[in-house]
């Protein structure tokens, strides 16, 4: 036993690698000494210092695997550097805290990019408060009646006052022969309150009467007749019944009225009355114009007016 051998007497393997110092140690009083292999490095601080340094082979396997995983999903990215796996508790909570930083850095940026599209569209976003709707008479069906031709003016204020003067005369000498006819006839002509409101009813009914069949039937009454005048659409063209009759009810509207629809043409601007704003007609003072298609009426369509 006392004996400096290299190798083992029994399994032939070496005793001491290369570097390493044998020292005899003692064991005990009265038994053998025993030879014992110690490894002893030139500076104990400096080896230690490089084992803890030296990271384990298992470790550095593990993360070799882990990068060739990543490289094999394709998510592997040069700026992403992540050193092994946290296997310290401090490790783990500080990449706890940086997941939930990241976290919430990416929902403020979305609250603010969110909120700055809510400006962008309140900004731009126009409201309009209308309590009333505007009134649009340009688009509608009926829009203000205008003549559409110069070869057909209007007739001047005084020729229709020269005419209306003469259809007043002609109205009133009717209705004095129908007074002279019923007091030949036997009856009394009263003036009271009562008597006169027959008298004006009676004599208003004479004036329905006269503009309504004149109108209707000839186009014009007679002071209008004498004077050359006639009434035409706002074309130019001749009336048809329709217009006739809305016209017999302009001069009864106007009637009723005290006059006030004639009194109205001092007021318009192209001196129309009611009748003719209700009507869609004028007087003039021109030959109407003639329409080609207006000489054969259809069958279903039947006018007191001339063609």
């Amino acid at each position: 036993m006392l004996e400096d051998a290299d190798n083992c007497s029994f399994c032939d393997a070496p005793l001491a690698e290369a570097g390493e110092r044998l020292e005899p140690v003692a064991v005990g009083a009265g038994s053998s000494i025993r030879m014992a292999a110690t490894a002893a490095s030139a500076s104990p601080r400096s080896s230690s210092a490089e084992e803890q340094s030296v990271e384990p082979e298992w470790r550095r396997e593990v993360s070799r695997r882990l990068e060739d995983y990543r490289a094999r999903r394709g998510r592997l990215c040069p700026d992403d550097s992540q050193s092994g796996l946290p296997f310290s508790r401090r490790s783990r909570i500080r990449e706890e805290q940086a997941v939930q930083e990241r976290q919430r850095e990416a929902e403020r940026q979305r609250q603010a990019e969110r909120q700055r599209i809510r400006m962008a569209q309140r900004k731009t976003e126009r409201v309009e408060i209308c309590v009333q709707p505007e009134l649009d008479f340009s688009t509608a069906a009926h829009e203000r009646a205008h003549p559409q031709t110069a070869l057909i003016p209007v007739a001047s204020l005084i020729e229709r006052r020269k005419a209306g003067f003469l259809d007043a005369i002609f109205l009133g000498l009717t209705y004095a022969g129908f007074l002279g006819l019923f007091r030949s006839l036997g009856g009394q002509l009263v003036l009271e309150k009562a008597d006169a409101v027959v008298y004006l009813a009676v004599f208003f009914l004479f004036y329905a009467l006269y503009f309504s069949l004149f109108t209707t039937c000839a186009e014009s009454t007679p002071g209008m007749q004498l004077l050359c005048l006639t009434a035409v659409r706002l074309d130019g063209t001749v009336p048809d019944t329709r217009q006739l009759l809305w016209r017999s009810f302009g001069y009864l509207l106007a009637g009723a009225t005290l006059m006030l629809g004639f009194l109205w043409a001092l007021w318009d601007e192209d001196h129309f009355t009611w009748q003719d704003r209700i009507s869609q007609t004028y007087i003039t003072g021109a030959m109407p114009l003639i329409e080609q298609d207006a000489v054969e009426l259809p069958a279903d369509r039947r006018t007191f007016a001339r063609r």
